[in-house]
C-alpha cells in the first residue's frame, strides 16, 4: 500500500492533537486520534497507534488513559496550567505599555498554549475594551533594537516625545536625535523604561520605551561601564518614584503603623522599620527626590512625616503651599 505524502508527519500531527484537541476534562478514543489524524493526510492503525503513543511517553508527553466503555487517551499536564495562562493574559491585558493590538495577537498566542476547550474559556474573560493602552506600535520593535544593542555593546539612536493638552506628540531635544548607551530594560508603574548612560549629560537616565521614536542601532560602542558596575535594576526602580529622575539622597520617613505593608510593598522586605512609639515607626530608604516623591508623601495626609533631611523638607513645604494656593479659602474658613 502506496504511503501518504504527510506520514512521515504523523508523530508531530499526534502530538498536536493531543496537545490542543485533549486535556483533563476532555480525551479521544483510538478511533477519534485516527480521524483526527485523517484530517492532516496521516493514515494510521490501531497498533501503530499504540507504538506512537509510548514513543510520545518516553518523549516526555504525560499521556494519560482513562477507561469507561472504551480506552480514552489525554494530556494530562500542558506545558501551562490554565491558571498560568489566566494570570500571563490578564498581565498582558492590563499593561498600558502594550497596544491593543500587540495585546490582541499575544492574548492569542498565549491561548494556543493550551487545549481548545480551555482556549475558549480564557477567551471569554478577555475584556479590553475600557483598557488604558499605549498608543505606539513600534514598542516591541524599540524592545527588540534595544535588546540587539545590548548583545552587540552598541549604542542606539531614536528620538523622544511627549504629548501636550491637544494630544500631539511634541519631540523633546528640538527634535534632535538621542544617542545614548543602553545597559537595561526594566519594568515599573505599568510601563516599560529602557536605563541607559547619557554621555553628553555624563549620567545615568531612563526613557519610557513608548516614547521612543525611529530606534536604530549605531556602529559606536557603548559607554558607561563604570557608571553601571554593579548596577541594581531593582533598586534603582524603586527609588524613582513614578520614574522621575532628580537627586538621589537618603531620607528617614516617620509612619502610622497602618503604613508597614505600604512601604514594604514600596522599598521591599530588606527595609527596617523602627517602632519608637506606640502607633509609629520609622524608616530610611534612598530615593530620588522628585516632586512625585513629596506628592507620594503628602498623599498619606497625617499618617506620614518626612523627618530628614532638611532641605527636602523645606522643598516638600513649598510643593504643599503651592497645591494649597490653588484652592482661595472660603469666608468661613478665614
Amino acid at each position: 500500500m502506496a504511503r501518504k505524502p504527510n506520514q512521515k508527519l504523523k508523530l508531530l500531527y499526534l502530538m498536536k492533537i493531543l496537545c490542543e484537541a485533549t486535556d483533563e476534562t476532555h480525551s479521544l478514543t483510538l478511533a477519534e486520534i485516527s480521524g483526527e489524524l485523517a484530517k492532516y493526510g496521516v493514515g494510521s492503525e490501531r497498533k501503530s497507534l499504540y507504538d506512537d503513543l509510548e514513543l510520545l511517553k518516553l518523549y516526555g508527553l504525560d499521556i494519560r488513559v482513562r477507561r469507561d466503555r472504551q480506552v480514552h487517551y489525554y494530556l494530562g499536564t500542558h506545558r501551562f496550567s490554565p491558571a498560568e495562562l489566566k494570570l500571563l493574559i490578564d498581565a498582558v491585558q492590563s499593561s498600558k505599555a502594550v497596544t491593543m493590538a500587540k495585546s490582541m495577537e499575544l492574548i492569542r498566542k498565549l491561548e494556543g498554549l493550551g487545549s481548545r476547550y480551555e482556549a475558549a474559556v480564557l477567551h471569554e474573560q478577555v475584556d479590553m475594551e475600557q483598557r488604558l493602552k499605549a498608543a505606539n506600535e513600534e514598542i516591541f520593535a524599540n524592545v527588540a533594537t534595544v535588546y540587539q544593542a545590548i548583545a552587540r555593546n552598541r549604542k542606539i539612536r531614536c528620538r523622544y516625545f511627549e504629548w501636550n493638552a491637544r494630544k500631539q506628540r511634541l519631540l523633546r531635544h528640538e527634535g534632535q536625535y538621542y544617542q545614548i548607551s543602553p545597559w537595561a530594560l526594566t519594568w515599573c508603574d505599568e510601563n516599560y523604561y529602557l536605563i541607559a548612560f547619557d554621555s553628553e549629560a555624563g549620567k545615568i537616565k531612563h526613557f519610557r520605551v513608548d516614547k521612543m521614536l525611529d530606534v536604530t542601532v549605531t556602529d559606536e560602542k557603548r559607554e558607561g561601564e563604570a557608571a553601571f558596575s554593579g548596577f541594581d535594576t531593582a533598586a534603582y526602580s524603586r527609588q524613582s518614584f513614578g520614574m522621575y529622575g532628580g537627586e538621589s539622597c537618603n531620607v528617614r520617613i516617620r509612619c502610622d503603623n497602618s503604613l508597614a505593608g505600604v512601604i514594604l510593598d514600596r522599598f521591599g522586605r530588606d527595609v527596617t522599620l523602627l517602632s519608637n512609639q506606640e502607633n509609629s515607626f520609622e524608616f530610611s530608604a534612598k530615593v530620588m527626590i522628585s516632586p512625585t516623591f513629596y506628592s507620594w508623601v503628602l498623599g498619606f495626609g497625617d499618617k506620614m512625616k518626612l523627618l530628614s533631611p532638611d532641605s527636602a523638607i523645606a522643598e516638600l513645604k513649598k510643593l504643599a503651599k503651592a497645591a494649597l494656593s490653588v484652592y482661595p479659602q472660603d469666608e468661613g474658613e478665614r
